[in-house]
């Protein structure tokens, strides 16, 4: 469940995943999150209309969370809260 009330700025890693197409999004932002402690928010910004199936599906079978999302434009913007 997303809350859109999140502070959009309220992140400890941002990675720009904007340009690459599936699966890259979500294999960096797997890649960023290990290197993450729990409990810390990384933010994702990508373009690839896939990465919204993707992150949730990941998030569910992971069991991070997904604290916030938006569509902006062209460019999908994920929180996600490590596990």
């Amino acid at each position: 469940m997303t809350d859109q009330n999140w502070d959009a700025e309220a992140f400890d890693v941002h990675l720009d995943a904007c340009g690459l197409s599936c699966p890259l999004p979500l294999l960096k932002a797997k890649l960023e999150l290990n290197r993450m402690p729990s409990g810390a928010v990384l933010r994702v910004f990508a373009t690839d209309a896939g990465s919204q199936r993707d992150f949730r599906v990941f998030a569910s079978l992971a069991g991070h969370e997904i604290v916030r999302e938006e569509i902006k434009g062209d460019v999908y913007h994920y929180w996600l809260r490590k596990a």
